[in-house]
C-alpha cells in the first residue's frame, strides 16, 4: 500500500490580488474628481496658513497670461463675466511663483473694482 501524501496548502494569493485591484481603482477614481492646474504652473509658497483645496479660480501664469478651466482670458473682467452669480463674493486668484507682484496687485485692484468682495490668494503650502 502506498502512504498517502499530506496534501500542500496553497496560500491565498487571490484574495490579496482583488484587493490590491480594488486599491488600484480606488485610486485611479479618487486622483481624478478634480480638475487638475496648468503643468507649467507653479504655486507660491507659505507657511502656517489653514490651507484649502485649489478650487476654481482665475490662473495668473509668470508671463502674465491669465485662464480659467484652460480657457485663456484678455482681462479679470473676463473672469468675472464667466462667474455664475450676478455679484460674486469670494474670488479666488492662482498665481505662478514667478509673476511679478505689481501685476498680481493690479489684478487683485481689477477684480476689487469689477465687484469682489474678497479676493483670495491661493498659495502653496510649505513643509516644515
Amino acid at each position: 500500500m502506498r502512504r498517502a501524501r499530506p496534501a500542500s496548502r496553497r496560500e491565498p494569493t487571490i484574495a490579496l490580488i482583488n484587493i490590491v485591484f480594488l486599491m488600484l481603482v480606488f485610486f485611479m477614481v479618487a486622483g481624478t474628481l478634480t480638475q487638475p492646474l496648468d503643468r507649467d504652473l507653479r504655486l507660491v509658497d507659505t507657511a502656517e496658513l489653514d490651507g484649502r483645496a485649489p478650487v476654481d479660480g482665475l490662473v495668473l501664469h509668470a508671463d502674465g497670461r491669465m485662464s480659467h478651466g484652460g480657457a485663456a482670458l484678455a482681462s479679470a473682467a473676463d473672469y468675472l463675466a464667466a462667474l455664475e452669480s450676478d455679484a460674486p463674493g469670494t474670488v479666488r486668484v492662482i498665481p505662478d511663483r514667478a509673476l511679478p507682484a505689481g501685476v498680481l496687485v493690479a489684478v487683485a485692484r481689477e477684480l476689487r473694482a469689477g465687484g469682489a468682495e474678497r479676493v483670495l490668494i491661493v498659495t502653496e503650502r510649505a513643509l516644515p
